[in-house]
């Protein structure tokens, strides 16, 4: 009987995402119901796939279907260190038992979350040019001037998208991007910035969306500065991180660009304090490694603030596929993150690829969320230790 359905193994799977590890969750059951999901940190694979294997213990025997209950468990188990790592391996797990139950139900995921609202999502371009001056090896497409990047600009409106965003990239040979430890000069930073943004306005237009992701790099006086010296131009936003809402705000007051921020807040108690005061403009989660509870929860609050959300999401396919489900249901969604550039060969590692037309992804209407994980492929690409720092 479905009601009956059990668990009966619980494992990551890990692939070589280039530069890094894909990492993914495979429940099993025993009615031969399988679920997938991505939970791909790139900085702490081995800890991830270890509270994988850890929650398991939680898991087998206990039914597939019951998904807020199996919640409960794991968040139980790991009660005395919440957050971090340990909600990214419960995220990956909630995320398969989801893929599971659309399966056996026979529905794409969506319908198991109140039902979509949209056939089409808007995406931007993520990581542009980011990949291409860190690995040209990679592209064969290296950034050694600013025409280069003005070039890059076009072939994103070529290729269909209406938005993108970039990281303080610095053509040259080799090309390279900016972070903590060139702070101390910033007026280099600003400095290449403002020719970052110039470049790719001028090649993809003067009113197309763009945004600048500064991450952690920066301090907040820093941050603030940057803010003022794009002021000029049209950006999509301005994105930058910290764990302190109220910096956060310090920042999104300061300027006139909004802001977007928290992608890197994995709770929903964490992430209150930031909506609580309305610390940014555009609020970011990430599916693989919140939840799917967790991010919808963080996207009804958002609107009760009249936030708009934009997931984050530079992972495989996999993650796109998850990440379409869930923005197909939430009203007020702004965009969605896709990376263009990325491991070569993900491909190879679905069984269906997502449906990308002209800078917009059709949402899957398949069971479960679209595709499955090619196991082949993955034990033929074994991940090799190799950590981006």
């Amino acid at each position: 009987m479905l009601s009956d359905l059990r668990i009966t193994a619980v494992e990551p799977l890990q692939a070589d995402a280039a530069w890094a590890a894909y990492t993914f969750v495979k429940v099993e059951t025993d009615e031969g119901i399988t679920g997938y999901a991505e939970v791909t940190d790139w900085r702490m694979p081995s800890a991830v796939a270890g509270g994988v294997r850890d929650l398991s213990a939680a898991l087998v025997g206990r039914s597939a279907l019951a998904i807020e209950q199996r919640l409960q468990d794991m968040h139980r188990q790991s009660c005395q260190g919440p957050g971090g790592v340990i909600q990214r391996s419960i995220a990956g797990i909630e995320c398969a038992l989801l893929d599971i139950k659309g399966k056996a139900l026979g529905v794409p995921v969506y319908e198991l979350l109140g039902g979509k609202v949209r056939d089409r999502i808007r995406l931007y371009w993520s990581h542009c040019g980011t990949y291409r001056a860190r690995y040209p090896e990679l592209y064969g497409k290296p950034l050694k001037t600013y025409a280069d990047v003005e070039a890059l600009g076009r072939e994103v409106v070529d290729r269909g998208y209406t938005a993108l965003k970039t990281n303080v990239v610095v053509p040259g040979d080799p090309a390279r991007t900016l972070n903590t430890f060139d702070a101390k000069d910033m007026d280099f930073v600003v400095s290449s910035v403002v020719k970052l943004i110039e470049a790719f306005k001028r090649g993809a237009g003067e009113r197309f969306d763009t945004a600048l992701d500064l991450n952690f790099h920066f301090d907040t006086l820093d941050v603030i500065r940057i803010a003022k010296a794009l002021e000029p131009y049209k950006m999509l936003w301005l994105e930058v991180d910290s764990w302190e809402p109220e910096v956060i705000r310090q920042i999104t007051e300061s300027t006139s660009l909004p802001v977007c921020s928290a992608e890197s807040v994995n709770t929903v108690r964490e992430y209150q304090r930031f909506l609580d005061i309305r610390a940014m403009d555009v609020a970011m989660f990430d599916l693989p490694w919140a939840g799917m509870s967790a991010c919808l929860q963080i996207a009804r609050e958002a609107a009760v603030k009249e936030m708009p959300v934009a997931p984050h999401n530079y992972y495989s396919h996999l993650s796109t596929f998850q990440n379409a489900h869930m923005c197909a249901v939430l009203p007020n969604l702004k965009i969605m993150e896709t990376d263009v550039d990325s491991c070569p060969w993900r491909d190879e590692y679905v069984t269906v690829l997502p449906d990308i037309r002209d800078g917009h992804l059709t949402v899957p209407d398949t069971p479960g969320w679209g595709t499955e994980l090619n196991e082949e492929a993955i034990a033929a690409r074994p991940w090799e230790g190799n950590i981006p720092f």
